[in-house]
C-alpha cells in the first residue's frame, strides 16, 4: 500500500517490495538450475519499444527451458505513459517502469537494457518517431547493446514491415533492430565503439508474431508458415511446481505502474517466430540449431565444460556442497580462457553457485540508507559458512580501497560480525538515475559516459569486496552496501545505500497559480544531509515578481531534517509565467536539485536528484462557484490543481457518493480512469446522473473502452474510441465558438492551446448521441478531423462534460490555457450563482 504523501511534496514518496533488496537464497533446486545454465554458451535478445511491451512467455521460456542467457532490449523507459498507482509521470515514472522491468526480469530470469530513447508519447508513424528520438543516436544505442550481449538470436516484437499501422515507437524498434543486425559486425560503423567492444553478428532475427497480424486466427491459421518456427511456451518445470505460462503472468504483472496484472495459465501454449534474417533452422524444434553451445565455442572452453558436466552429472540435492571442489576448478579454469565476453558472464555466474552451494552468506550493512561525500559511516559485515568447505576469509576492502586483514578460517555454520568505519570520497557522486544527470531533449537523454549507455540503472559505488580462499583458490566476491531494518509488521526491510548531497532543496509546489495580484506565501523546503547544516536560501526571481525576504539563513541541526522556510510573493499586474528555482549555498557551494524518493511495495526504493524548478503563473482568470468533488481514479493532481486557483476540493470515496453529499457541491469531478479502476463506481452511476439531472455539473476525464466499469458511462449514448491527437501543438478549432464553455466566465482563443505538452488528448468518444455539442475539432497531421476531445450536454437541470483532453499533463506543467477552459467547465450553467461557504475538506 502506498504511503501518504508529504502534504508540501518534499519527498515524493509513494515500502519497497520487503525483499527487494534482499540477497538471494536459492535452494537446491534452485542452484542445480544454475548449474545447468552454466554448461550453455548461447545467448537470445528480445527487443521492443517500451516496458510491458515484451513477451515474457519468450523471454521465460528462453532462460528457464534453454537455459539461454536472455534479455530485453525495451529502447524507452516507458517515461510518456499514464500511471494507474500514483501521481509521477514523465521522467518519475521511467524511473518506476525501469524498476518494473527490473523486477519482471528478477521474476522470469532475463536481464535487461535500454537506449537513451525517450518515451515522448504516443507517435502515430515512425517516421515522426525516428525524427523526434534522433535516428542516429537510437541505433547506435541499439547496436552498441547488440555488440555489448553478442546474441546468437534477436526476436523482434513487432513488423518492421507495417509502418503507420500502429505505434510509430513500435514499428521503429523493429526497423531498427534489422538495420543493426546488419551493421554490428562491421568495424567502419561506430567504430569508437570498438575501444570497449567488439564487432558482433548475431545468427538468426525472428519477428514474433501471431494471429493478431493477420486480423484473425482464421486468417493466421491459413497463413504460410514455412518460415515459421513454433515454439511451446506451456512447458512445466517440476523444479519449481510452476508452468512457464505461470512465471510469465507473474512477470507481467510486475507491470503494476500500467494495471497489468496477469492471471497464470497451465497447458501447452504456442509461440510462433517469423525467420527475418539468417538461417531457417533444420530442426524446428531448436532455435540454436547449428549454433554451438557448448564450451567448444570458446578456445580452452572444452576442459571447463568437461569439469562442469560432471558437476551437473554428479549434483547432490541433499549436499550440494559437495560440488563445490569441482566448481572451483571449473572457476579456475575460466580465469585461463581468451574470449573475455564468456569469461566476464560464466566468472560472475558461476560465483554465485559457488555461494550458494556453500550457503556462504556475505552482506555489509550500513546505519543509515544515505550519507554525503566526507561523511564517516559505520558498517557492520556479516559472512557465515554453511558448508563443510575449506573455506577462509583472506581479508575484505572497503569502498575507500582500505585492505583489512583476517586469514580466518571460516568454520561449519558459525557466523562471523566485524564492524568498520570509513569515509564516503569528496568526490564520491551521488545516487540518482545517470539519464537524469543532465538535461534532455523531446525524444533524448542525455549521456555522456558509453559505458553506461544500455544499463538500466546507475552501478553502485558503495562496496565491500570480500577476498575468499575456497579449496586453496582466492575469489573476490563484492557485495554493494545495503541498510537493513526491522519493521514490527514487515520484519526485515531493505534499502539501497545512497550518496546524496549535504543539502536538497525544492519548491513546495511545482506550479503555483496567482488567480490574481493578491500576494501569497510559498514555501520552500530544505533537507539537511549531514547534522548542523548552515547556509543561506535564495529564490531566482525577475524583477516583475516581488519576493520578500530576498533571502534567509538556513540553519538545521539533525542529519536528515526538513525545514520549511516561506517567502510572500507579489505578483505583477498582468498576466505573466516565469520558471523559478530556489538555491542554498553552504560553504561556497550552490545546491539546487529536489531529492525526490520514491516508495512503492513492488519496486526496490529509489532515489532520485532533479532540478527544482516552480512554475509561477500570474493568471487571468475568473471562475463561478467554489465547491468541487473529486472523485479519484488511476491517480494525477487535478485536486492540487484546481486549489491552487482557488477552489475548495473535495476528495470523494466511492462510499461518499450520495445525493446529499453530492448536493454539497458547485460541480464533480471524475478522475482520469476511474471508470476503469474504481469498482464500487458500477454502483453509483445513477446516483451521480440524478446529481446532473437536479443541476450539478459532472465532468468525466479520459478513460479506455477496454474494462469500463459501468454500462453506460453517460446518461446519453457514448462509446469510446481510441483516437487521439498527438501533436500537442495541433490546431484546434472551435466547432460551436458561441457556446458558454468557451465565452463564459472566460474568453477562450485560440491562445489558451499554445504550450501544452505531450498531446492534445487520447481516447475520444467517436460516437455520442444528438444531446450531446461537441466544442473542439483537431487532428493529427494527414488524419481526419476528431471532435470528440470535449462533449456537453444538458441532463436535466445540469451539464454532463466528457473530455479526453490531458488536463492531467497540462496542469503539472502550468499550461494558463487549460486553467482557464477547465474553469470554464467547472462554471457552465453558473452564471448568477452566489458563492457559497467553503466546505471543510
Amino acid at each position: 500500500m502506498k504511503k501518504q504523501l508529504l502534504s508540501l511534496l518534499f519527498c515524493l514518496v509513494i515500502v519497497p517490495l520487503f525483499h527487494a533488496q534482499q540477497p538471494q537464497k536459492p535452494n537446491a533446486s534452485e542452484i542445480y538450475q544454475s548449474v545447468k545454465k552454466l554448461n550453455f554458451l548461447g545467448s537470445v535478445l528480445y527487443l521492443a519499444a517500451h516496458p510491458d511491451d515484451e513477451n515474457t512467455k519468450l523471454i521465460s521460456y528462453m532462460a528457464n527451458e534453454v537455459k539461454a542467457r536472455t534479455a530485453y532490449l525495451s529502447l524507452t523507459r516507458g517515461d510518456g505513459g499514464q500511471n494507474l498507482i500514483g501521481p509521477e509521470i514523465r521522467e518519475l515514472l521511467g524511473v518506476i517502469r525501469t524498476e518494473e522491468l527490473l523486477a519482471a526480469r528478477r521474476t522470469d530470469g532475463g536481464e535487461q537494457f535500454f537506449t537513451r530513447a525517450n518515451d515522448f508519447g504516443y507517435s502515430k508513424h515512425p517516421d515522426e518517431t525516428l525524427t523526434i528520438w534522433n535516428k542516429d543516436d537510437v541505433l547506435r544505442d541499439v547496436v552498441l547493446t547488440i555488440r555489448k550481449f553478442q546474441p546468437d538470436i534477436i526476436i523482434n516484437r513487432f513488423d518492421h514491415r507495417t509502418p503507420g499501422t500502429t505505434h510509430g515507437h513500435h514499428t521503429s524498434s523493429a526497423m531498427l533492430s534489422v538495420e543493426a543486425f546488419n551493421l554490428t559486425n562491421n568495424a567502419s560503423v561506430y567504430p569508437d565503439q570498438l575501444k570497449s567492444v567488439n564487432t558482433w553478428q548475431p545468427k538468426r532475427l525472428f519477428y514474433n508474431t501471431s494471429w493478431w497480424r493477420y486480423g484473425s486466427q482464421e486468417a493466421f491459421d491459413k497463413v504460410d508458415k514455412s518460415n515459421f518456427l513454433s515454439i511451446d511456451t506451456g512447458v512445466y518445470f517440476p523444479s519449481s511446481g510452476l508452468s512457464n505460462t505461470e512465471i510469465s503472468a507473474l512477470s507481467r504483472s510486475q507491470h503494476k505502474s500500467q494495471g497489468f496484472g496477469n492471471t497464470g495459465t497451465r497447458g501447452s501454449e504456442l509461440e510462433y517466430i517469423e525467420l527475418i534474417e539468417g538461417d531457417m533452422p533444420k530442426h524446428p524444434d531448436n532455435i540454436f540449431d547449428g549454433i554451438d553451445t557448448s564450451w567448444n565455442r570458446v578456445k580452452g572452453g572444452k576442459a571447463v565444460g568437461k569439469v562442469l558436466a560432471e558437476v551437473e552429472a554428479e549434483y547432490d540435492f541433499k549436499n550440494p556442497a559437495a560440488s563445490i571442489s569441482k566448481l572451483v576448478k571449473a572457476y579456475h579454469l575460466i580465469q585461463q580462457i581468451e574470449d573475455k565476453h564468456w569469461k566476464t558472464i560464466k566468472t560472475r555466474d558461476i560465483k554465485q553457485v559457488i555461494l550458494a552451494c556453500a550457503g556462504l552468506y556475505l552482506e555489509a550493512t550500513a546505519t543509515n540508507n544515505w550519507a554525503t561525500p566526507n561523511e564517516q559511516v559505520h558498517l557492520n559485515l556479516e559472512l557465515i559458512n554453511r558448508s563443510n568447505a575449506n573455506i577462509k576469509l583472506q581479508n575484505y576492502t572497503l569502498p575507500n580501497q582500505v585492505s583489512v586483514n583476517k586469514n580466518l578460517a571460516l568454520a561449519n555454520n558459525t557466523k562471523f560480525q566485524f564492524s568498520e568505519n570509513y569515509s564516503v570520497a569528496s568526490t564520491a557522486k551521488t545516487t540518482t538515475p545517470y539519464w537524469l544527470t543532465e538535461s534532455s531533449s523531446l525524444g533524448m537523454y542525455t549521456v555522456n559516459d558509453q559505458s553506461l549507455i544500455g544499463l538500466p540503472e546507475t552501478p553502485r559505488s558503495e562496496m565491500v569486496t570480500f577476498h575468499i580462499n575456497i579449496e586453496n583458490i582466492t575469489i573476490p566476491f563484492t557485495k554493494p552496501i545495503v541498510y537493513k531494518t526491522n519493521d514490527p509488521v514487515k520484519g526485515e526491510v531493505y534499502k539501497p545505500f545512497e550518496i546524496i548531497p549535504e543539502a536538497a532543496v525544492q519548491m513546495a509546489e511545482p506550479v503555483v497559480i496567482f488567480e490574481n495580484n493578491t500576494p501569497k506565501r510559498v514555501a520552500v523546503m530544505v533537507k539537511a544531509g549531514h547534522d548542523n547544516l548552515e547556509g543561506t536560501l535564495k529564490l531566482n526571481t525577475p524583477d516583475a515578481w516581488q519576493i520578500s525576504p530576498k533571502q534567509q539563513t538556513v540553519n538545521i541541526r539533525h542529519k536528515g531534517e526538513t525545514k520549511l522556510l516561506w517567502f510572500t510573493v507579489t505578483p505583477p499586474e498582468q498576466q505573466n509565467e516565469v520558471s523559478i528555482s530556489p538555491t542554498i549555498s553552504v560553504n561556497g557551494r550552490n545546491y539546487n536539485n529536489a531529492l525526490i524518493e520514491i516508495d512503492y511495495d513492488h519496486i526496490p526504493f529509489q532515489t532520485v536528484l532533479m532540478p527544482s524548478n516552480s512554475k509561477w503563473v500570474r493568471l487571468n482568470i475568473i471562475k463561478k462557484g467554489e465547491n468541487i468533488g473529486y472523485i479519484a481514479g488511476a491517480g494525477d493532481v487535478v485536486p492540487e490543481s484546481l486549489r491552487q486557483i482557488g477552489y475548495n476540493v473535495a476528495v470523494i470515496q466511492p462510499e461518499q457518493i450520495t445525493a446529499s453529499n453530492l448536493a454539497r457541491f458547485d460541480a464533480v469531478v471524475v478522475g482520469i480512469r476511474a471508470y476503469n479502476t474504481v469498482e464500487d463506481l458500477r454502483y453509483k452511476q445513477q446516483t451521480l446522473f440524478d446529481y446532473v439531472q437536479n443541476g450539478g455539473n459532472l465532468i468525466v476525464q479520459y478513460n479506455t473502452s477496454h474494462r469500463l466499469k459501468v454500462e453506460s458511462l453517460a446518461p446519453y449514448t457514448l462509446e469510446l474510441s481510441r483516437d487521439r491527437v498527438t501533436d500537442e501543438n495541433a490546431e484546434v478549432k472551435f466547432l460551436n465558438p458561441t457556446h458558454p464553455i468557451l465565452n463564459t466566465p472566460n474568453k477562450i482563443t485560440t491562445h489558451d492551446f499554445e504550450g501544452w505538452t505531450q498531446e492534445r488528448g487520447l481516447y475520444f468518444p467517436n460516437t455520442w448521441g444528438d444531446e450531446f455539442t461537441p466544442i473542439l475539432g483537431m487532428n493529427d497531421k494527414g488524419e481526419t478531423e476528431k471532435d470528440g476531445s470535449l462533449l456537453v450536454a444538458q441532463y436535466g437541470k445540469g451539464y454532463y462534460i466528457y473530455t479526453g483532453l490531458s488536463f492531467f499533463r497540462e496542469f503539472p506543467a502550468g499550461v494558463s490555457g487549460a486553467y482557464r477552459l477547465f474553469a470554464n467547465m467547472l462554471s457552465l450553467g453558473k452564471e448568477n450563482i452566489v458563492t457559497q461557504p467553503k466546505l471543510n475538506d
